[in-house]
């Protein structure tokens, strides 16, 4: 089992020459673990993003329309255009031959 340092606040105090070194509420950031004093929001004057809602609760569990929409052509099949398992691909020769005006 490895253990690791705690977070600490990256931003560079450049006054004190030194790292903030906060370990208190430390999130990470694209620039790296910073503070709520330090955030990039904060350096800028402006107050934090609220979360909002988050998804919706069955995000995951809707079907795609994607799927649904596919339609597979016999025809597409049994000429070897659209790839299959081998008896799908009978089927659909068997299904052409006997759509097939003689």
């Amino acid at each position: 089992m490895t253990s690791r340092a705690p977070a600490v606040c990256g931003h560079w105090v450049g006054g004190e020459r030194r790292h903030c070194g906060v370990a208190d509420q430390v999130r990470h950031y694209l620039t790296g673990h910073r503070c709520p004093a330090h955030t990039p929001r904060a350096l800028q004057g402006l107050p934090e993003i609220q979360p909002g809602p988050g998804l919706p609760a069955g995000a995951w569990t809707t079907p795609s329309p994607l799927n649904d929409s596919r339609v597979h052509d016999n025809r597409a099949v049994a000429s070897g255009k659209r790839r299959s398992n081998p008896s799908a691909y009978r089927a659909a020769q068997a299904a052409v031959q006997e759509g097939s005006p003689r």
